[in-house]
């Protein structure tokens, strides 16, 4: 299973029930986020799932909101007595940025791994995750992110058994070892689904938020503005409308859309949401600290 907490929902500017961009993902114990703007540290707290087992972190893009917390996030990871590498992937200009930052918090007792990324695309692995990234429309580089966590086919033991392999290997088996000239593909099943999530914010509606969503058990999408009266604003800033949200979780076949980074001219998110669920139903408007727990298909 794949578990998920909104750590901050607001876009631009913090209000005092809804904090800055931040989402943490954690799988079998171990974490990630994604991007960590002012306030990440205090709503880690809050949430309780703890700083040490955090092993790295995505920063979508270099505006304030979205990375204004790592100072502060990474004093806490040392606090929590952390000394293993912790890793953070951005696009062009992640060095310059995180060593910015640093200044008020040069000396940790862990290494800072940084991984710096060029071009429309990003593919890597961690914490059991695949993470694939791709260009989104915002005016400044800024990437969405296409969030698998694959599943093993069954395994069956009873084709184990008529082969005669004995009960203590079967899990180097399960783990893609061959065992006694017996290979893994002899005692394994077809294929299973494993568990899609879709995170995007700060951009226009594009057909790759679609394409990448493609059967997504949940997009993490924004809405920065609710209706139409503001339209311009959207185009000039690039955000999106609920309704624009909905109409890409629509055309994904996505299972449900979670909308997030509000704008500080919105009050109640709840207010607009009648407008995204007229086009895609199973729409909600996140809340900070709300968590969602995705679980494996059962085919």
């Amino acid at each position: 299973m794949l578990e998920l907490c909104m750590l901050g929902t607001g876009g631009a500017l913090p209000l005092p029930d809804r904090g800055l961009s931040a989402c943490y993902l954690r799988v079998k114990g171990k974490g990630v986020l994604i991007d960590c703007g002012e306030g990440t540290q205090t709503a880690i707290r809050k949430l309780g799932w703890g700083f040490r087992c955090i092993d790295g972190m995505i920063i979508t893009h270099y505006h304030g909101d979205h990375c204004g917390g790592l100072p502060g996030f990474l004093l806490s990871l040392g606090k929590a007595e952390r000394r293993e590498p912790f890793h953070i992937w951005g696009g062009t200009g992640l060095s310059a940025v995180v060593n910015g930052l640093r200044v008020v918090a040069p000396v940790l007792p862990f290494p800072v791994v940084l991984h710096e990324f060029h071009g429309p695309e990003v593919e890597f692995e961690l914490i059991g995750l695949h993470f694939h990234g791709f260009r989104l429309d915002h005016g400044v580089p800024c990437y969405g992110w296409q969030i698998d966590l694959p599943r093993k086919p069954a395994f069956h033991p009873e084709r184990a058994q008529a082969l005669g392999v004995p009960v203590a290997d079967w899990k180097r088996l399960q783990a893609g070892e061959s065992v006694g000239g017996v290979n893994p593909a002899q005692v394994m099943g077809e294929p299973r689904p494993g568990i899609r999530l879709l995170y995007a914010t700060d951009t226009r509606p594009t057909a790759d938020i679609a394409r990448w969503g493609e059967g997504a058990d949940l997009m993490v999408l924004e809405g920065m503005y609710g209706d139409e009266s503001k339209r311009p604003q959207a185009l000039k800033n690039h955000h999106m409308l609920f309704e624009e949200a909905a109409a890409l979780a629509r055309d994904a076949h996505a299972k449900r859309l979670l909308l997030t980074h509000f704008s500080n001219c919105i009050d109640d998110p709840e207010a607009y949401l009648p407008l995204a669920r007229a086009i895609f139903p199973n729409t909600d408007a996140a809340q900070d600290g709300q968590c969602v727990t995705l679980y494996y298909p059962e085919r």
